[in-house]
């Protein structure tokens, strides 16, 4: 797992630290260019190309994740780590939503967890990636200590999911996702999220985690993080695997068992291909239906049962393809009648607070 042939732009202001990730990088075969700043780091990035970034969060002069989204603008697609002394769960979604690839937190112990990182951004394959130890590979997200923190503060865990929901209505070129999520506790055990993969390929999925307690925060975090890992991957060009929702599941699976959360998933996932309005839908566990929408109402689609992600003796996914029609809209609900009136209604609420309905909701998918 050498790091021959790379370039790496570690963008560091604590010289030790910086020396010390710098010596053993190359010694692991990376071309390794330092930067003490912000300003200084996104001046080099300018000017010569790059294979991977690290940076610290807590910089001068321009910090992490203001260098990143400067970065971004200016050339996108280069796989990002960050690195902080700061374990704020808000952190971590700042860094996910700016497009980092990971998130190491100081002090980093073992500097095999950077070059690990590394070659997570650049995927080696998702063979190779399920080969390395799992629990080791998420121990950058120091995922005791944060569990810790959601555990004793309700308050921290709303806030951290809360802001990976997206708005209730997203308008796409061709595509338009609406959902109503409603919750009667401080953090919600179902998660929605999605993104218009390319001018091709749109995305959509529910989640609903097991038992239901602060640790879904968590989970939403690193569910969200696995599926836009594939994400980038997909856009530069080396997996497919987040077009594929048979294997996203295999691959999401692999993740979430081995957490370290001790929570059950239930997920349906879906991708529409927008040239013939072909849909892929894999499903794991009971919670949710799928249901294409039209002026008739509902229509059920036939999905084996599936067991849910993180059972010890997990099979494969059920699946099933469809092609849509003028006037379809896909559908992914809680099998609640109240949700699937409204849904049949057109009540798109986003995330609501409601402490005298019944947990769940619905989201669909309509062709503009």
């Amino acid at each position: 797992m050498a790091l021959t042939n790379l370039t790496v732009l570690f963008v560091e202001d604590d010289p030790v630290f910086r020396k010390l990730v710098t010596s053993y990088l190359d010694s692991r075969g990376a071309r390794v260019i330092e930067a003490d700043n912000g300003e200084l780091g996104l001046e080099l990035y300018k000017k010569q190309s790059f294979d991977v970034v690290i940076a610290d969060l807590s910089m001068p002069k321009l910090g992490g994740l203001d260098m990143l989204k400067a970065m971004n603008q200016f050339k996108p697609g280069i796989p990002t780590i960050i690195i902080s002394g700061n374990q704020g769960m808000a952190d971590v979604v700042d860094a996910l939503r700016q497009g980092a690839s990971d998130y190491l937190v100081k002090p980093v112990t073992d500097l095999y967890l950077i070059e690990n990182a590394i070659h997570e951004c650049l995927n080696h394959s998702l063979e190779d990636s399920l080969n390395i130890d799992e629990q080791e590979s998420l121990s950058y997200l120091e995922l005791n200590d944060n569990l810790a923190l959601l555990e004793q503060c309700s308050e921290a865990a709303k806030s951290v999911q809360q802001q990976l929901f997206p708005p209730s209505s997203i308008e796409y070129p061709s595509v338009i996702i609406d959902y109503s999520l409603f919750n009667t506790d401080e953090v919600s055990a179902h998660f929605i999220d999605t993104a218009m993969l390319d001018d091709d390929h749109v995305m959509m999925y529910m989640a609903h985690f097991a038992p239901h307690d602060n640790r879904a925060a968590f989970a939403s975090v690193l569910l969200k993080s696995f599926v836009n890992h594939k994400l980038k991957l997909y856009r530069n060009g080396v997996s497919n695997v987040i077009t594929e929702p048979f294997n996203m599941l295999v691959y999401l699976n692999d993740r979430m068992t081995n957490s370290g959360l001790g929570l059950l998933v239930d997920l349906t996932y879906v991708v529409v291909e927008l040239k013939h309005f072909r849909a892929a839908i894999a499903q794991a566990g009971s919670e949710f239906r799928c249901y294409l929408k039209n002026a008739e109402g509902l229509s059920p689609i036939a999905l084996q049962e599936a067991l849910q992600i993180g059972m010890a003796q997990w099979s494969k996914p059920s699946i099933h393809f469809r092609t849509l029609v003028y006037g379809d809209k896909l559908c992914i609900s809680t099998q609640v009648s109240e949700h699937k009136q409204q849904l049949i209604d057109d009540e798109f609420y986003g995330l609501v607070h409601k402490p005298n309905v019944t947990p769940g909701g619905f989201i669909q998918l309509s062709l503009s």
